[in-house]
């Protein structure tokens, strides 16, 4: 077996662990056995692993989205924690993801105003400045998404 396919069913047992077996059967329609295939590294079962659908139903469940974190980790690439969800039904108006936008602005213009002063803008202020950047990345898609459901087809 593969290191990947190790690390994959290591992680997939996690998640199957971190919302409990009968949960996990319940969350997903599959039996015990068939979840227990999906993590076992015996020889039989190797290339057997987790439909993604079944995935992501029980990380819906779970307390961390264990297989995700581990297939973003084998890419390279850092997951973040969002309390917002795309896909909540708090669908905004284009006026009020403009005042969004323009006051998440105004708070970049003012962390990049204190991280100058000195003239030297260091590792954490940079981190500061980029959290801004992406948080008005997603102002600017929900306005994107705002603006094409007014636009009729």
């Amino acid at each position: 077996m593969s290191d990947t396919a190790s690390y994959l069913k290591k992680h997939t047992e996690a998640l199957v662990k971190d919302i409990g077996i009968d949960a996990a059967c319940n969350a997903s329609g599959k039996s015990k056995a068939t979840l227990g295939r999906y993590y076992s590294t015996a020889e039989e079962h190797v290339d057997r692993f987790m439909p993604i659908d079944t995935v992501a139903a029980l990380e819906q469940k779970a307390n961390y989205p264990h297989v995700t974190s581990a297939l973003a980790e084998l890419r390279g690439i850092t997951l973040s924690y969002d309390e917002h969800r795309k896909n909540d039904d708090d669908e905004g108006t284009v006026n009020s993801d403009v005042i969004h936008l323009s006051q998440r602005f105004g708070m970049l213009m003012a962390e990049y105003h204190q991280s100058i002063t000195d003239g030297v803008i260091t590792m954490n202020e940079a981190k500061r400045l980029l959290n801004e950047t992406l948080t008005l990345q997603k102002i600017l898609v929900e306005m994107k998404l705002s603006l094409e459901r007014e636009v009729p087809d």
